[in-house]
């Protein structure tokens, strides 16, 4: 499988993760404190619902990436590419 290339797109991707991660840090320091459960599993659901997000956002680009290279865009036509790339991503994002 191909390895995402562009720069800007890993960084999103990246950032995304970043927040994910502190956002478990925060749930591991609720835990430690003693927060009540209900608190804790609503930001649980928040960190789940970040990393399908990112894992969405990461599928869409590696489909664009992908689509360039294999299949070619025509000059005038990315765009239209971009805007069906977006209703993809709106798509999958419902899944859950």
């Amino acid at each position: 499988m191909a390895l995402l290339t562009n720069e800007d797109h890993r960084t999103d991707l990246l950032n995304r993760l970043k927040r994910a991660e502190g956002q478990l840090r925060g749930i591991q320091r609720m835990i430690s404190d003693g927060e009540p459960c209900l608190d804790i599993a609503g930001q649980m659901a928040a960190v789940r619902k970040a990393l399908d997000s990112a894992y969405v956002r990461m599928t869409v680009c590696f489909m664009q990436q992908e689509l360039g290279a294999r299949v070619g865009v025509e000059p005038g036509k990315e765009a239209q590419m971009e805007s069906f790339l977006d209703e993809v991503q709106t798509l999958l994002g419902k899944i859950r």
